[in-house]
């Protein structure tokens, strides 16, 4: 690992309850988390079927979140209540439009997947309007017989109030065998990906009924009885460019040229060190373990998970690894450091009007551990 990589790394937030694993409940645990395209949104989404939302904090320096607002619409106790992925689509208008895969939507943008269906729903801020009356502040006055008669008031309609609405506006069936384990939006914000355990279908988001698919053909010579299991795709990404994806099974971290269909540029080895545990881990259902993965704003860097609350940031053009753990300890360490937990060597009072022309791209990442949501940040 690159010691000095490893320090420019801080811990920034924690959202959630930081009491002992033993009293947090199945529900609350946390299944997802996404950003937005923009950096100033963050959804999460738990085991209980709620999605929440966060805002970034304009009014605070440097990378923080706070709450703005959570969304349940579990509607149907047939489906599992896990929300398993959320997506963002590119924001065109004032409407959100969202992904998220297993159990009932839970509002924000792009789709929904019910098991092996896949719902495209569009939120917006809905207006109720209601019709006032008496519109006319100057009446006349009334009296008996022969009184003057107030003139005809006629009605209009003003807003009362506002609320949020979802509204599914597709629905893309019967091109799963399997449980969708992952989605991802290109960044053309036409095209999106979603995998099952064995294969890959490339979806237009406006067209339903059709999709094309990728499999990769099974090496004979590496056949075991593992090999389909350790195999099988948890999570795919494309870069930002929409040029490369990125795949994730349970030993190994790929990179994917679209041009090169065949086989992946780069293959990281992530559990390595369990391979020759593969019975045990089959024995004690660890082996069906799914890990999630993400390219870097810039595609410069990948990121995934591990066990024990870690997780590793490669760099795509190099051998650099650093190795993060998401703990409450990470800010016990930061209180006796300093407030701020700024990165050593920082230099103070070096305010230039508050721009850094190298800094094109913010590294900030959301990860989630049981029911907590930790927000770190690179500092350069």
């Amino acid at each position: 690992m690159d010691a000095e990589a490893a320090s420019q790394w801080r811990f920034a937030q924690c959202f959630g309850d930081k009491g002992e694993v033993e009293d947090i409940t199945e529900a609350d645990i946390i299944s997802t988390v996404e950003f937005d395209h923009t950096g100033d949104y963050l959804a999460t989404g738990d085991k209980g079927g709620r999605v929440v939302l966060f805002e970034r904090n304009e009014q605070k320096r440097g990378c923080e979140y706070k709450f703005y607002t959570e969304f349940d619409y579990l509607k149907s106790l047939e489906i599992e209540e896990k929300i398993n992925r959320i997506k963002w689509c590119k924001r065109q208008n004032a409407a959100h439009f969202l992904l998220s895969t297993n159990g009932e939507f839970c509002l924000w943008g792009i789709a929904n997947m019910t098991d092996k269906t896949i719902k495209l729903w569009k939120v917006f801020d809905k207006q109720i309007k209601v019709v006032a009356e008496n519109n006319h502040s100057d009446g006349y006055p009334g009296g008996g017989n022969g009184a003057a008669q107030p003139p005809l008031r006629l009605p209009r309609m003003t807003t009362h109030d506002s609320i949020t609405a979802a509204v599914p506006r597709k629905v893309y069936a019967n091109a799963h065998a399997y449980h969708i384990n992952s989605i991802s939006v290109n960044s053309d914000g036409e095209t999106y990906i979603s995998a099952d355990d064995l294969r890959i279908n490339l979806w237009n988001l406006n067209i339903s009924d059709q999709s094309f698919i990728f499999e990769e053909e099974e090496d004979p010579t590496q056949k075991s009885f593992f090999s389909e299991i350790i195999s099988s795709i948890s999570d795919v990404k494309f870069s930002r460019d929409g040029r490369y994806i990125l795949s994730r099974d349970y030993l190994t971290l790929k990179i994917w040229d679209i041009n090169m269909e065949n086989k992946p540029v780069k293959t990281i080895n992530i559990h390595d060190h369990l391979r020759q545990k593969l019975c045990d881990l089959y024995e004690n259902d660890c082996i069906f373990d799914k890990f999630e993965c993400t390219f870097s704003g810039d595609g410069s860097q990948v990121l995934t998970g591990s066990y024990h609350n870690y997780f590793r940031i490669y760099d795509v053009n190099g051998d650099n690894d650093v190795v993060l753990q998401a703990d409450k300890s990470a800010f016990k360490a930061k209180k006796i450091g300093g407030a701020r937990g700024k990165a050593p060597g920082k230099k103070e009072g070096i305010q230039t009007e508050g721009i850094d022309f190298a800094k094109k791209i913010e590294n900030t990442i959301a990860i989630a551990a049981t029911n907590n949501l930790y927000v770190a940040r690179c500092w350069a």
